[in-house]
């Protein structure tokens, strides 16, 4: 689907979510305010070959991003994990999340921030992994700024459902805005530094696929979607 076409559907899909709305009544309760989310708790420092690296620098969004960052979510976790059996192997764990993803609060998506940040897009395109017997629904891109080359691994999630796209994450605070619930929600990214695009994706992959089983059991459906969308 082009970009035209994109947008055209995602406005026709905000007609038909304030129709239904309209009907149903405005969505007043949080479902952030049925558990309590702690990030750096979700998120283990070390599972199974993999340890947080704290000499290793988080790469920061310029000051204007990160203080759009912090407008949009209640709560950012950044990492840098090395694997301690091969060196090479070095990640870097974006989470943002925020409690209200409604209309009022977009996810501030990679697809925007590299650009804004000077990075050109080398790469984009779609996959499935298959996460803590869940099916996730990821995108991919490769951005580029002069010398560095970083190729990324993405979703998001709209309470307990993950997806990938602006049109599907429409679909998701429909379905639970006619409940008469505010979904919160998460960005999770994985990226590394690597010219080599393949071998970057299946280092991305071997990373969420450890990060998975490590995730606490109570906050795995918040993370990666509800377990029976997988196959």
């Amino acid at each position: 689907m082009n970009a035209q076409r994109r947008k055209a559907l995602v406005a026709l899909l905000g007609m038909g979510a304030a129709a239904a709305l309209a009907k149903a009544g405005v969505p007043t309760r949080k479902i952030a305010e049925q558990w309590e989310t702690n990030l750096a708790a979700m998120f283990p420092r070390a599972f199974g070959a993999w340890r947080v690296d704290d000499s290793l620098p988080v790469v920061l969004p310029a000051p204007d991003v990160q203080a759009k960052l912090n407008e949009l979510y209640n709560q950012v976790l950044a990492r840098s994990y090395i694997d301690s059996s091969d060196s090479s192997r070095r990640v870097m764990l974006s989470v943002a999340y925020g409690g209200d993803q409604s209309d009022s609060t977009k996810a501030h998506l990679p697809d925007v921030c590299y650009p804004a940040q000077g990075f050109q897009r080398v790469f984009g395109g779609e996959a499935v992994l298959s996460l803590g017997g869940r099916l996730v629904p990821v995108r991919r891109l490769v951005m580029k700024l002069g010398g560095r080359i970083e190729p990324i691994t993405y979703w998001l999630t709209v309470g307990e459902l993950a997806l990938s796209g602006i049109t599907e994450r429409k679909l998701a605070q429909m379905r639970y805005g006619l409940r008469g619930l505010i979904p919160d929600g998460m960005l999770v990214r994985v990226s590394t530094i690597d010219h080599d695009f393949g071998r970057a994706f299946d280092v991305h992959r071997a990373f969420l696929s450890d990060l998975a089983p490590a995730i606490p059991p109570g906050a795995r459906s918040r993370v990666l979607g509800r377990a029976e969308t997988s196959a």
